[in-house]
């Protein structure tokens, strides 16, 4: 990403008042034809309350998935085993996860890894839990 004021040209990043330097860049030029997605955590959630359900997948790729996943104060979580590796990502909310035996708080900012076939479940939601959810290979 360019400072303010510099500017992106030819795969050179230039900087307001510095040299140019090599910049890497991607396309399907490269030999792997994808390209970056974007999205807003709050176009997100509401895609997902229209839906009126707990679970939004919104990206799907080759290798991995990823959706944002809603758990109320006090809900229950109904999940089991997933056949994928995941990565919680907690945006919002506090609660606790038990994955197997092992149990710990999580709160806005925590990162858990869940193994494939690792029961797992949120509990003790004290805050409405908003996680963002990442399985490889994509979710079934």
């Amino acid at each position: 990403m360019a400072e303010p004021g510099g500017q992106v040209t030819r795969g050179l990043l230039k900087p307001a008042g510095q040299r140019a330097r090599r910049v890497r860049r991607y396309g399907n030029d490269k030999g792997w034809g994808g390209q970056m997605k974007e999205f807003r955590l709050e176009e997100l959630e509401a895609q997902r309350a229209a839906h009126e359900g707990a679970y939004l997948q919104f990206l799907r790729e080759r290798h991995m998935s990823a959706g944002l996943y809603a758990l109320d104060r006090g809900q229950t979580d109904p999940q089991k085993p997933h056949k994928q590796d995941e990565i919680y990502f907690v945006v919002s909310g506090r609660g606790a996860i038990t994955v197997g035996d092992e149990t710990t708080a999580i709160a806005r900012g925590s990162v858990v890894y869940v193994p494939a076939g690792a029961p797992h479940k949120f509990h003790h939601i004290a805050e409405d839990l908003r996680v963002m959810v990442v399985f490889a290979p994509p979710e079934s």
